[in-house]
């Protein structure tokens, strides 16, 4: 070690210094004409936000980092939900169903005044369904049912909540008890209205009233009450809607019975003035006497003829020709005696001589036969004349008969004219009244008996169990209410928590790979125990992250390493240590330089001296070889910050620092410099400008990522080689994040204290 201190040679800064900067722009610190410097590992500028997509894995790993105040919150929620429903007053639920028709059942037989049918779609059974919530069948049913009286409507559960509700309230139910009728109607109609729930059966005309009351007989009695109240005022509608209408035809009635009776008055005294006499409506007496005697005239003529024909027949006939001297009995028996005597008198007459007197005796009894015979036929004959001439007398007589009614009828119509217009007009009047009076009487008759069309299909029972308050569902309530307040504040938090909390966290802010992350230590323990024990997490880390230096660049382990942060207390001090003892435990040659001037604590941490260091060199006081001292670890030289200067920003600006970089650089084989932090100061952006490499030192969860941005662009103005970041203070269990590098993440005893390769996305 006192070899490696030897090799310091102050002489030859100059030189050096062109050398090393000549190097450094090798390695991409200096870029001309360039604000930033390009890093084709990057490929692009690191500040350009690539277009993000969903990630499913980090909303998980968001839940998982809040995952005990979610867990807290959702407890708390479904406690607070129980509790509500054990103090919460149980309500019953009574419900009744009703059928509304569109077709009404009448059963008077008789049309109103209203369409019995409505033929709208969706218009009627709305219109019921508001009617069955309105205001004023709440009336009817807070007065059918006198809940403004009824002490049950207004009273508590004895649950709990309910109780001490009450004792809060007793003021006001003490003053309620003032309150006037018309008030507490006014309340109760309030709340019906609010309360009541009506609720139509989808594809049915069945509609279901609900109440819901703390007791179960009144929340019955509400809906079997409003279910009545409806029927009862659907009825109501209806006759009210004809109260107009019978109204309007009592008055016309009124009018119609006096103008009947004047039209009718005038017919009766037109007619005794003129001495029209009607048989019926239509025919008066004159006319129906010359309709009679017509009729009779027509007969009379008839039979006239019919008996002319016979006499004329007679008249004509000389013997029996004429049927009624045939038909004659008198005249059959003496034509059958006279034929018996005729024949006997041939019998004798070959016996005796017609001067027997038994012959002249026949012959005599046959002359009286002939001559009666011949009687009875003229008889016959005068009676057919005879029957002629009253026919024809009969005919002349009805013939002088109508031409006197002829002559009355005519007479009659001209004065008729006036009589059958008065008439005609009491006639329509008469009509009319009996039209009105019969539409009357059925309007009347329809609604005193009503038509409905609304029906109670099942009336409410007494609710046995309560409605509310429902454990399972305000659990449920309670559950998805807790879950969303949860996450909604768990996003709130990661939204203003802006730190990072991953490595992915930091390469999408500033396109920087991370390189390494450092776990905090477990339980109550600290890092510099962890870093004794080669077996710790840390340890583990802090070696993965030495294998990933040997891979930061093509030429392998950078010469020259800066480690840096954006502020003070995120662990640069302890990563620059560590690192350095990682790789000096691998039989490396290693110069830690503690570069914070202003705070330095390198030197307390290695338990090592500050009276002479960095700073005595760069005030030129001092050689390399004068101000560096060996430590404990084997190949580990420390360079102290020395007495903290006025200046310390001027002093790492002159060429002696670049000088001791270069001399480092050459008698070791990698230098580690602790630098101070980026914001506030130029030290750090002066140091990562003339190291090879700079590797950004972040600490989980505590840094805030504009910090962070405005760090890497001071670095990036100073052209700095950022070869990635480190994450520090990493608590996987605090980020929901699955890294680690606890004992059981690893098989030491497979493994050893060996240091793994990197994963394929560079973290370990």
């Amino acid at each position: 070690m006192d070899d490696k201190v030897a090799q310091f040679n102050p002489q030859g800064d100059g030189q050096r210094t062109m050398v090393a900067r000549a190097e450094g722009d090798a390695y991409g610190m200096a870029r001309p004409n360039g604000a930033y410097p390009y890093y084709p590992q990057y490929g692009v500028d690191p500040l350009e936000a690539a277009p993000q997509q969903f990630d499913f894995y980090k909303h998980v790993r968001t839940l998982l980092k809040y995952r005990l105040m979610i867990i807290s919150i959702v407890v708390s929620t479904l406690a607070a939900a129980a509790l509500v429903t054990f103090l919460m007053t149980p309500v019953y639920r009574a419900t009744a169903s009703i059928q509304i028709d569109r077709e009404t059942v009448n059963v008077t037989d008789t049309k109103s005044l209203q369409n019995e049918k409505d033929t709208g779609s969706n218009d009627f059974y709305q219109t019921k369904y508001e009617l069955l919530a309105s205001r004023s069948l709440a009336e009817r049913v807070a007065n059918s049912l006198g809940l403004a009286d009824d002490p049950q409507f207004s009273t508590n559960s004895k649950s709990l909540l309910g109780m001490v509700l009450g004792l809060v309230s007793s003021t006001t139910e003490k003053s309620g008890q003032t309150l006037s009728i018309e008030d507490r109607k006014r309340i109760v109609v309030n709340t019906l209205v609010k309360n009541v729930i009506i609720s139509p059966v989808r594809g049915s005309r069945i509609v279901k009233i609900s109440y819901d009351h703390t007791v179960p007989s009144v929340a019955q009695k509400i809906v079997n009450g409003y279910a009545d109240a409806f029927i009862a005022d659907n009825l109501d509608r209806r006759y009210d809607a004809t109260s107009y209408a019978r109204k309007f035809l009592e008055d016309r009635l009124q009018q119609l019975k006096f103008k009947l009776e004047e039209s009718e008055k005038q017919v009766v005294k037109y007619a005794e003035t003129n001495g029209i006499i009607n048989l019926d409506d239509n025919k008066n007496l004159a006319v129906t006497d010359l309709e009679a005697i017509n009729a009779k005239l027509t007969e009379a003529h008839t039979n006239r003829v019919k008996a002319e024909t016979l006499w004329k027949q007679a008249q004509a006939t000389g013997g029996f020709g004429l049927k009624e001297i045939l038909d004659s009995k008198a005249i059959q028996e003496n034509q059958k005696l006279r034929t018996e005597l005729a024949a006997q008198y041939q019998q004798k007459l070959a016996i005796y001589k017609p001067a027997f007197p038994d012959m002249v005796q026949l012959r005599n009894q046959i002359k009286e036969l002939d001559r009666q015979i011949q009687s009875d036929v003229e008889a016959i004959k005068n009676s057919i004349k005879a029957s002629f001439l009253v026919a024809q007398q009969e005919e002349d007589s009805l013939k002088t008969q109508l031409e006197s009614v002829k002559s009355d009828v005519v007479t009659l119509r001209n004065s008729n004219i006036s009589y059958t217009i008065l008439k005609r007009e009491a006639d329509t009047n008469r009509t009319l009244y009996d039209g009105l009076l019969q539409r009357y009487k059925e309007i009347g008759v329809s609604g005193a008996v009503g038509t409905n069309n609304i029906s109670v299909v099942d009336k409410a029972t007494l609710p046995r169990l309560p409605q509310s308050p429902s454990l399972t569902l305000n659990l449920v309530l309670g559950l998805f209410t807790g879950l969303l307040l949860a996450i909604g504040l768990a996003y709130v938090f990661d939204y203003i928590d802006d730190s990072f909390k991953s490595p992915e966290d930091v390469e999408s802010t500033i396109g920087v790979s991370v390189i390494g992350v450092i776990p905090k230590p477990l339980g109550n323990g600290n890092v510099e125990e962890d870093l004794a024990n080669a077996r710790s997490g840390i340890s583990e880390a802090f070696r993965s992250l030495r294998t990933s230096l040997q891979f930061a660049t093509s030429d392998g382990l950078p010469k020259s390493l800066l480690v840096t942060s954006s502020k003070p207390a995120e662990g640069k001090t302890t990563c620059s240590i560590a690192l350095a003892k990682s790789l000096a435990s691998i039989g490396l040659n290693v110069l830690l330089i503690d570069g914070d001037l202003r705070n330095s604590s390198v030197h307390r941490r290695m338990r090592c001296s500050n009276e002479m260091g960095l700073s005595n060199y760069l005030t030129g006081s001092k050689l390399p070889e004068e101000v560096v001292q060996s430590t404990e670890i084997e190949g580990l030289v420390l360079m102290a910050a020395g007495p903290l200067p006025p200046n310390p920003a001027e002093l790492l600006a002159g060429p002696r620092f670049m000088s001791l970089l270069a001399l480092g650089m050459e008698s070791f084989d990698i230098v580690v410099i602790d630098g101070p932090p980026v914001m506030g100061l130029a030290d750090a952006p002066l140091l990562a400008s003339m190291t090879r490499a700079t590797l950004l030192v972040i600490a989980a969860n505590e840094t805030r990522r504009n910090t962070v941005k405005v760090a890497f662009k001071r670095l990036q103005f100073a052209r700095a080689n950022l070869i990635g970041s480190l994450l520090s203070k990493f608590d996987a269990k605090i980020s929901g994040y699955g890294y680690g590098y606890g004992a059981s993440d690893y098989d030491y005893h497979s493994y050893g204290t060996q240091a793994q390769l990197p994963r394929q996305d560079g973290y370990n």
